[in-house]
């Protein structure tokens, strides 16, 4: 009995071979696989948020001013309603809202050092918009052709939903002019 089980596979396996050989060409068989390794190689060229994966290692700035007004420092290119408005803070998300791993970067001045600092703004995602101190500041914004400096789109592609909520602002470092 097992071995008429195998002559069953044997079979299969035959008549599948035969049917695919029947179908396609060598040229198209070799194009395919040469397509999928080079898929496969072009992958990590992909643009997605690798500093999720990582450990965070943002520095500390002074602070100074109320993180619920549009007019704190971090919020010199945020477009959306403020975390800390809505349940969350300016850095952590509301509950039941997840942070975005895609974002647009911001350049903001603080007033207690003086010195220029990077700022990453999340979209929090996950549930329906807040609704509360929505603030719409466009220093230094850039057109929609340049999407990673612009604040007029819907960052939370990365999550599970779209669905918009609030927005936290991240220091990611001293700004320097790269000399």
């Amino acid at each position: 009995m097992a071995q008429r089980n195998g002559g069953d596979v044997d079979g299969w396996l035959e008549t599948a071979s035969r049917r695919l050989a029947r179908t396609t060409s060598r040229r198209g068989f070799l194009g395919r696989i040469g397509a999928a390794l080079f898929g496969a190689a072009a992958l990590p060229l992909l643009p997605v948020a690798r500093a999720a994966a990582q450990p965070s290692r943002a520095p500390s700035a002074p602070e100074s001013g109320d993180p619920a007004s549009c007019d704190y420092w971090r919020y010199c290119a945020v477009d959306g309603f403020l975390s800390a408005c809505c349940g969350g803070t300016h850095t952590s998300c509301p509950p039941g809202t997840q942070m975005s791993t895609v974002t647009w970067i911001g350049t903001c001045r603080n007033p207690v050092d003086g010195k220029d600092y990077l700022i990453s703004y999340n979209d929090c995602c996950g549930s329906t918009y807040c609704g509360r101190c929505f603030c719409n500041r466009n220093e230094d914004d850039r057109p929609v052709y340049q999407p990673g400096k612009a604040n007029d789109i819907n960052w939370c592609m990365g999550t599970p939903t779209t669905a918009y909520s609030s927005t936290v602002a991240l220091v990611l470092g001293v700004a320097t002019d790269g000399k």
